[in-house]
């Protein structure tokens, strides 16, 4: 028993030292880089549709990673970097996204994409949902690299490309690539997750500028949009309405009544005439619907709760009607559900978008994002939402279409197992944290679709998190602190023996 017991004590002895080593390289030749190279990256637009800034952010990932002298390999939809180990070293992934959310750049206080910063944050879409732990891998890879320490592993960061839309980068890119040995998903928040929830929604579609029946209202809806993503909470809503000839334009009466109307704290009503024609504008705060819902406030919801009683009935007040039963509160019980679990907690609910549907643009989809919890399956809960949506058509006389995506499960690890203690422990040293404890996220990552992998932060627990959100911005402080814990997760697993099992205790 002695013999383990001295090995492990030399290998920890070790770890300390070449830990100290590696920061050492960093805090030297590399820390002032990682503020003005994430600047850059922040440049590219890389939202779902934008070619050219996907493309012109490849053309740097490869440029950037030959300048740190680290191998770059284009893998289509990945971008593979790679710091190489031994012949036939076991693989360690590191596992980022380039992509962003969409951007209303007239709610921003700054530009977006300027790839801005001062003495305190980098500011930006992306700058920590996922481009800041982009350039945490890079610089903390290159620090190792340079401390000339002895690697078992060879260190792989793999960048995807749709992780914000269509999710395809992982699945085409397994087609023709072996998977890390273990990966550490950089896409979440610390100590560690070995939870995810699903990633669920409910649409419900109509004809939003139907009447039904004869209407007692001197104005129809003309126009009806929320909402820019799915896993954002929407900070803008709007619709417009229309005065009907043969009747005396004023405004007032429901001008008045509008902006009485209760509605969500922190949130705001707007309204404008011209003519025949009123504006009515809710505005909240964007958040990430996954992992910082509660720090949302949902301006979709605002708009139905101020409409409420005052619209024509047809489509577009189905539509809002429907919303503000849904968001009734964050947890899903608008919906009926009322579970919870002591350590999955509940559901997160986030009544998300109104849009065209794209197949017939005279009719409309709300679609609401639904976090789920075990026990309930993906198919379980289609069937609940679509008998949900019956009722409510039966009792308020709506034709709503129910459709939506359940194939999504939650992700869940053994807390005990090898990887997860190990990374705890990591957590802890760099940290300082004593006995740190591994975490749920109500957001999804590329851990449920690549091998063996797990999220492993790059966020801390103590601030909301800002990704999705408007004026994202990422403190410098946390940039700096969040290197350092990865740096000690890598010099740990890169140097040491191959884990055997890491999944298992």
């Amino acid at each position: 028993m002695r013999f383990p017991m001295i090995a492990s004590l030399l290998f920890a002895a070790a770890l300390q030292t070449n830990v100290a080593d590696v920061m050492k390289v960093y805090e030297r030749d590399y820390a002032s880089r990682l503020v003005p190279l994430l600047s850059e990256v922040l440049r590219f637009p890389t939202t779902q549709f934008d070619a050219e800034g996907h493309a012109a952010q490849k053309e740097w990932l490869a440029k950037t990673a030959h300048d740190l002298g680290l191998t770059y390999r284009d893998a289509g939809l990945i971008d593979e970097i790679e710091l190489p180990g031994p012949a036939g070293a076991p693989v360690l992934g590191l596992m980022v996204h380039g992509d962003v959310q969409p951007v209303d750049a007239d709610a921003w206080s700054v530009s977006p994409f300027s790839g801005k910063a001062d003495d305190t944050y980098v500011y930006g879409r992306g700058s920590a949902d996922d481009k800041g732990p982009l350039l945490q891998a890079l610089l903390a890879m290159k620090a190792l690299d340079q401390s000339g320490i002895k690697r078992t592993h060879t260190v792989r960061l793999l960048v995807g490309s749709d992780e914000e839309s269509t999710n395809n980068d992982v699945t085409t890119y397994l087609k023709s690539h072996q998977a890390p040995d273990y990966t550490l998903v950089l896409d979440s928040g610390f100590p560690i997750i070995v939870g995810e929830k699903a990633w669920n929604s409910l649409s419900v579609t109509t004809d939003a500028l139907a009447e039904r029946g004869k209407s007692t209202k001197p104005y129809a809806v003309s126009y009806l949009d929320a909402g820019l993503g799915t896993s954002i909470v929407p900070e803008r809503a709007e619709v417009k309405l229309r005065w009907k000839e043969g009747t005396v334009l004023n405004w007032q009466p429901l001008i008045d009544a509008v902006t009485a109307a209760p509605r969500p704290p922190d949130t705001r009503i707007a309204t404008k005439s011209d003519g025949e024609i009123l504006r009515i504008v809710a505005y909240g705060h964007s958040a990430h619907a996954g992992v910082n819902l509660e720090g949302g406030r949902n301006a979709l919801v605002a708009l139905a709760d101020a409409l409420a009683g005052k619209l024509p009935r047809g489509g577009a007040d189905d539509l809002l009607t429907f919303a503000r039963t849904a968001g009734k509160d964050l947890y899903g019980t608008g919906l009926g559900i009322t579970d919870r679990d002591p350590v999955w907690g509940r559901y997160a609910v986030n009544v998300a978008t109104i849009k065209p549907n794209a197949d017939d643009p005279k009719k409309s989809m709300l679609t609401i994002n639904i976090r789920r919890i075990p026990p309930r399956t993906g198919p379980q809960l289609k069937t609940k939402m679509e008998e949900l949506v019956a009722d409510f058509n039966k009792r308020t006389g709506a034709s709503l279409i129910a459709t939506g995506f359940y194939d999504d499960e939650p992700l869940g690890f053994d807390p005990k197992s090898k990887i997860v203690l190990r990374l705890l422990a990591d957590y802890g040293a760099a940290t300082g944290e004593k006995n740190p404890k591994p975490a749920i996220s109500g957001g999804g990552t590329y851990a449920k679709r690549l091998p063996n992998a797990i999220a492993f932060g790059m966020w801390f627990p103590d601030k909301p998190y800002p990704g999705h959100d408007v004026d994202e911005k990422n403190p410098i402080a946390d940039l700096q602190k969040g290197t350092r814990v990865l740096i000690r997760a890598l010099v740990d697993i890169a140097t040491g023996p191959k884990i055997v099992e890491p999944f298992k205790p």
